[in-house]
């Protein structure tokens, strides 16, 4: 389809999430104002947007170390979660025995876990990986899971009748049967790491998001937290718009089922 079509539709995409941003805060701005609250109780956004470009150099120097642990643990997480669906899925009852344990580790709350890892693992990197791992890794597993159960049996039957093995069955078939189901948990999973990271941060490190928003909170400065918040999100996003880039790559035909749905 010709640039010239495709950007309209393109504005027309983004333009109501512009629109419905740009309506909050001015919601947002319109409410301290006319209400006059302090700063220190809820800053005006402009507050915030110019306390986070004064204080631009400290929240980069900060957002490194929380980067640096959200792709760490993410990529833990995504390992983790690859093994254990191939195990679950070539030793079906496996299932039953792990499962359990899997949805008992994302009942844990992790206003009570992370300190104890802080305080077994230190004030390190390996806590704050191990946090992000603990917080991502479910919702890999299960799309992995589902989406190799979700593979079309007509397809594993010809490579069993030509004599293809679990392996290549696995390889051939299950393994890009999943890649939708894969995607779709890797932008639900991403949306988490960077909060699981600053988290861990905040039970317990030297430098990071989590560090910098717990520094603020005790100085009462609420318009540096929301600073921070704001580099989070700004994260969130630029990780969630990778993840949906390595989609389209990887799977081209999706994205011209989306641009062409007939």
């Amino acid at each position: 389809m010709p640039r010239s079509v495709r950007l309209p539709g393109l504005a027309a995409r983004f333009l109501p999430a512009i629109l419905s941003v740009g309506a909050l805060l001015a919601a947002w701005e319109s409410y301290v104002r006319i209400a006059g609250l302090p700063p220190a109780t809820l800053p005006a956004p402009s507050r915030v947007l110019a306390q986070a470009f004064a204080e631009r150099a400290a929240l980069l120097a900060n957002s490194w170390p929380t980067l640096q642990a959200t792709l760490a643990g993410f990529a833990a997480s995504l390992l983790i979660a690859f093994v254990f669906s191939v195990l679950i899925d070539f030793v079906p009852r496996l299932r039953s025995a792990l499962m359990p344990v899997f949805v008992i580790s994302q009942t844990l709350p992790l206003v009570a876990i992370a300190p104890l890892i802080v305080l077994w693992f230190g004030f390190g990197l390996l806590p704050k990986i191990l946090l992000v791992a603990l917080v991502t890794f479910f919702p890999m597993l299960v799309a992995l899971t589902r989406g190799y159960a979700a593979t079309e049996p007509e397809i594993e039957e010809l490579l069993t009748t030509m004599g293809a093995s679990r392996w290549k069955r696995f390889c051939a078939a299950r393994l890009p049967s999943s890649l939708p189901y894969f995607f779709a948990g890797l932008r639900i999973s991403i949306t988490y790491a960077v909060v699981g990271a600053i988290f861990a941060e905040y039970a317990g490190a030297a430098r990071g998001l989590g560090i910098y928003i717990l520094n603020a909170k005790n100085n009462f400065r609420a318009d540096l937290v929301l600073a921070a918040v704001l580099v989070s999100a700004l994260l969130t996003l630029l990780l969630f718009s990778l993840a949906v880039l390595a989609e389209r790559l990887t799977m081209p035909w999706h994205r011209a089922n989306e641009d062409d749905p007939e």
